[in-house]
């Protein structure tokens, strides 16, 4: 007997929707409100991807009864009908249907309710607009053949005025080319490559920058955007993306920068003292830190990625000894408040990150004797 090709997907969708946490709850709470599963939710299904810890749903009708039904923290936008809400492990951006239009090139839409079809059209990749009602048996809702370019690995966009509506989609291609190893189809690209970033504000091509440097494959990203002519990367910054996430996904390292940030400084060649820092040779452990104290965690990351192999024992180890001892023990041992306090301290601590001394009454004797002799001339 020859099964219904649809059974299968129909199966895929019922299975993936099970997987994703609070769809029970936007149901009950949505009554008889039509609400639907949209976006990459939706596309992330398809292929399989079910580890998302966050939905996009679509409402016709309002989302303020909705979001107040589900509980929790809410932070709603009333000029574009959205509501974030996060109850538990539930986290829903939900968001009337609506329509969008362009004022200008890189304006912010003006939006006006409208269908279910009329917010899927306006979206930016084919493979981003497909829906799944959460009411009845679960079916795929796909008006611009999201799932064939998803089979095929195309990103398409839905119109060719798209880049010049909203230019930081060619950031969002980049991030979705790098991630998925799609490929643009013809058209696309030839769109893309005359978008025009200078066209919307700074801080939202910083902010979908921030997006594709936290992406797994930041560096082809980057080199897409290169190849597209968007934005200029040289080949060894390229390469300097690889290698600080590397660094900063190292044990040691956790938490010493932000991906984001590291692979940003990489990537615009922002890369401070880290060349003099990667080529530094400390002999001692106190000379590391004198190199390394109070610089920026990117900084440091970048200076290891160039080299600095030194900074692993200064990020693991050495950063973390402190003394024993603390000023109020020279003040009450008579040193008087003066620059000769701190200087005691600093000696006691060079010299314990050097092993040679180690136990609070060497370190006190040390920096006793070191302030005594005072800091010397500046």
């Amino acid at each position: 007997m020859q099964r219904d090709p649809g059974h299968n997907e129909r199966q895929r969708l019922e299975s993936g929707l099970s997987s994703l946490h609070g769809l029970d709850r936007i149901r009950e709470a949505a009554g008889a409100t039509p609400v639907y599963l949209v976006g990459g939710a939706v596309r992330d299904l398809l292929l399989g991807r079910t580890d998302r810890s966050d939905v996009d749903i679509v409402v016709e009708g309002e989302v303020g009864p909705i979001a107040a039904a589900l509980g929790g923290e809410a932070r709603s936008h009333e000029r574009f009908g959205t509501a974030k809400v996060q109850a538990g492990e539930l986290i829903a951006d939900l968001a009337a249907a609506r329509a969008e239009s362009y004022s200008y090139p890189g304006a912010l839409p003006e939006v006006r309710p409208a269908t279910l079809a009329d917010d899927l059209a306006r979206r930016d990749f084919t493979i981003n607009a497909m829906a799944v009602p959460l009411s009845g048996e679960p079916q795929l809702i796909d008006p611009h053949g999201g799932r064939a370019d998803l089979d095929s690995g195309l990103l398409r966009v839905l119109h060719e005025r798209s880049f010049a509506d909203d230019p930081t989609r060619a950031l969002r291609a980049a991030r979705y080319a790098a991630r998925f190893s799609f490929a643009l189809d013809p058209e696309t690209e030839r769109v893309l490559r005359d978008a025009d970033l200078t066209t919307v504000s700074a801080e939202r091509v910083e902010a979908e920058l921030r997006k594709l440097a936290a992406e797994h494959e930041a560096r082809r990203g980057f080199e897409l955007l290169d190849a597209w002519g968007l934005l200029a990367i040289a080949e060894e910054r390229a390469k300097l993306i690889e290698s600080v996430l590397a660094v900063v996904e190292s044990p040691g390292w956790e938490g010493v920068a932000d991906r984001r940030d590291v692979v940003l400084a990489a990537a615009r060649d922002e890369l401070g003292d880290a060349e003099r820092l990667a080529r530094a040779e400390p002999q001692r452990a106190s000379e590391a830190v004198d190199l390394a104290r109070g610089r920026e965690g990117v900084e440091l990351a970048l200076a290891r990625a160039l080299g600095g192999e030194w900074l692993d024992r200064y990020v693991t180890e050495w950063r973390h000894v402190g003394l024993e001892i603390s000023g109020e023990d020279l003040l009450a041992a008579g040193v008087p408040e003066s620059p000769a306090l701190g200087h005691g301290l600093r000696v006691a601590l060079a010299r314990k990150l050097d092993r040679e001394i180690a136990g609070r009454e060497a370190e006190l004797a040390a920096a006793l004797e070191a302030a005594r002799e005072g800091p010397g001339p500046a």
